[in-house]
């Protein structure tokens, strides 16, 4: 990975004869924000019970995430680009509706997809819990939709930075890179709320600056290889989750702990069962076997019953509050790659 990095030259270099500025060149930060005009609206009337903290919540990398805000007055705020631009989305629920705002030349994209982003294709009546935990805290949370992002390289990116290492640290490294390399979310967002970086600019990012925000040339390498097929990875949020799987696994540096882990965003998967993880399958075996030392295989052993179901099955179990004492630092290792 060193070879693909360079030596750090001055603020622009010259590549083929042309001359390239590294994008922190011009920080996202001294772009001044324009007046917001009114935003596109869109009202939406579920079929049920919504709890936007819970089906928004797994978007959302960390208590300083530029990309997100939960406002006191319970709305939350999503800054994304979409295959039109960059858009920004607030989100209500109020009165057993629910109310999108959006901004910016995706905002069209954001709230044609808000439905599906929050649950609308998901079923939870196909869960049938078969432990008592699972339906006392299906019974307590009605408000659980799985979300359905529909962008695949938003989930992936941070998924990626998440490998091997501490949550502290890849929320870190997630923050530092969106707020110097991404730019402003368009329309009155809550303060310094940014949209990821484009496909190019994460490529151009030079190697120190992923240094400086904490990230191994192992997992910055696998990055620069998402976004230079970004087109055909973006293509895979309109598979079934599985083929959706396959296609992410082709790319050096993404197993099945990543690739789970992004179809449950962006595709909404039921089923995509997170493998791998060092905390996970001790916190199931704890929950439904009283066994706070089992691995994989054991997991999805107690998770079989509800094949079709088993990432809501373990979302259920993590949201039961009913874990195993810790007996590792608190902030361990979370995903495990097996590659």
């Amino acid at each position: 990975m060193a070879g693909r990095f360079a030596p750090r030259p001055s603020r622009a270099t010259v590549r083929g004869g042309e001359t390239v500025v590294p994008p922190a060149a011009v920080p996202p930060t001294a772009v001044p924000r324009q007046a917001a005009a009114p935003g596109a609206v869109r009202v939406w009337v579920p079929d049920g019970p919504l709890d936007l903290g819970l089906v928004l919540g797994p978007l959302r990398r960390g208590p300083g995430d530029p990309t997100f805000r939960t406002m006191p007055d319970g709305s939350v705020w999503r800054a994304s680009r979409t295959p039109a631009g960059p858009g920004t989305l607030r989100v209500t629920a109020r009165g057993g509706e629910v109310r999108g705002e959006a901004w910016g030349p995706g905002a069209e994209w954001l709230l044609e997809q808000l439905p599906r982003m929050l649950g609308a294709e998901d079923d939870p009546s196909a869960f049938v819990p078969r432990h008592r935990l699972l339906a006392v805290t299906a019974h307590r949370r009605p408000g659980l939709r799985l979300v359905r992002a529909g962008l695949v390289l938003e989930s992936l990116i941070p998924s990626v930075l998440e490998q091997k290492v501490t949550t502290l640290e890849a929320y870190q490294a997630w923050r530092l890179l969106v707020r110097k390399f991404g730019e402003p979310a368009p329309g009155p967002a809550p303060g310094r709320m940014c949209v990821m970086p484009a496909a190019r600019t994460w490529a151009l990012i030079p190697s120190w600056e992923w240094h400086l925000a904490g990230v191994d040339d192992k997992r910055a390498a696998t990055v620069l290889r998402a976004v230079r097929v970004a087109a055909r990875l973006e293509e895979a949020a309109r598979m079934e989750p599985a083929a959706a799987r396959e296609r992410l696994e082709v790319l050096p540096g993404v197993g099945p702990w990543t690739s789970a882990e992004t179809v449950q965003r962006s595709h909404g998967a039921a089923d995509a069962v997170t493998v791998g993880d060092l905390h996970l399958p001790g916190i199931v075996g704890f929950a439904l076997g009283g066994d706070r030392y089992a691995d994989d295989a054991e997991m999805l052993r107690l998770l079989e019953p509800y094949a079709g179901q088993r990432h809501r099955a373990a979302r259920l179990v993590l949201l039961s509050g009913r874990v195993p004492e810790r007996r590792a630092p608190r902030m361990a290792p979370r995903g495990i790659e097996r590659l």
